[in-house]
């Protein structure tokens, strides 16, 4: 009988990346259990109309344990599929909630992830929230990322279904970063497309993005859609996003995400967002992209139709 093959080395650089999710891991791991977990409040500006915004995003952040402040994207890989994911959900889930119930005028966008949808802590709470708080679900924006929607696209549309008949609304976020079928996006019913980030830093200089969130933003427009540019970081990209439609902006040029929330300083009352004027639409006056009820359904024509043509862009200079 041969003998067995001699194991493989491992190599440096994988042996130092697993050390390294370990490592995360644990610290993310005595954050969750120490409830050492927050929200960073980020606004989202309707294009053209920067001086109220439209709702803020609540993005998770926890506390190392010398009390700095840690973002998400430092540790969410390393947690996504795991239960500690799912914890972590819940208390995002569970600061949302908590926000809105304390801010009684304000909007309110929390991410989650699609395997959270059957976990059954999380679901507990969203339900007691929505039941605890009538109304609540209005000002609620649930994120779920491209990606995430596309590992189980069937039970996210009936998802979506459900919440938006108590008024919640969905948001496609990073859009463009995955590779989600046209005839899912058809049918999942999301209320606003966040269009990835990587499309829009630096837009105004090239001519490639510009085509593809052109197209993008005619995407969402058809599906009767809010579009969102997302990691918007100067004024230039910002006026040539608004040429070009898009409803919404988000990133540094208009506020970092901070726990000191705009708010709290605002001589606005208890951090009243400003209702969205889609152009050549209605107002609307309560949540962004949701239609007033029960979701229209298949064929949309919902309360944002009809909407304005796509303005032929500014051209950079060369």
């Amino acid at each position: 009988m041969p003998a067995p093959s001699p194991r493989r080395p491992q190599s440096p650089l994988n042996h130092a990346l697993r050390s390294r999710d370990r490592d995360v891991i644990a610290l993310v791991d005595r954050a969750v259990r120490d409830r050492n977990v927050m929200l960073a409040y980020q606004p989202v500006v309707p294009a053209g109309r920067e001086d109220r915004p439209a709702f803020f995003e609540g993005l998770i952040r926890i506390l190392d344990d010398n009390g700095r402040i840690i973002p998400a994207r430092d540790f969410i890989g390393s947690i996504e599929m795991t239960e500690l994911g799912r914890r972590m959900d819940c208390l995002a889930l569970e600061a949302g909630l908590a926000t809105l119930r304390d801010r009684p005028g304000l909007r309110l966008s929390v991410n989650m992830s699609a395997r959270s949808i059957g976990y059954p802590a999380w679901q507990r709470m969203l339900n007691q929230g929505l039941d605890a708080h009538p109304g609540i679900g209005d000002r609620l924006i649930l994120e779920i990322s491209e990606s995430s929607a596309m590992l189980m696209p069937d039970i996210v549309q009936v998802f979506i279904c459900d919440l938006q008949a108590r008024g919640v609304s969905f948001a496609l976020d990073d859009f463009g970063a995955g590779a989600m079928a046209f005839h899912h996006l058809k049918s999942m019913w999301f209320d606003i497309l966040k269009i990835d980030g990587s499309f829009v830093r630096g837009i105004v200089r090239s001519p490639e993005n510009q085509a593809v969130v052109q197209s993008m933003t005619a995407i969402a427009r058809h599906f009767d859609m809010i579009s969102i540019a997302s990691k918007v970081q100067s004024g230039d990209d910002a006026r040539w996003l608004d040429m070009a439609g898009v409803d919404c902006l988000q990133g540094y040029y208009y506020g970092a995400p901070t726990i000191r929330p705009r708010w709290e300083t605002d001589t606005q009352p208890a951090g009243a967002t400003q209702p969205i004027a889609v152009p050549g639409s209605i107002v609307v006056p309560a949540r962004v992209g949701n239609r007033f009820g029960p979701h229209p359904g298949p064929g949309r024509g919902g309360p944002l139709s009809p909407v304005r043509p796509v303005p032929e862009p500014a051209r950079p200079h060369s």
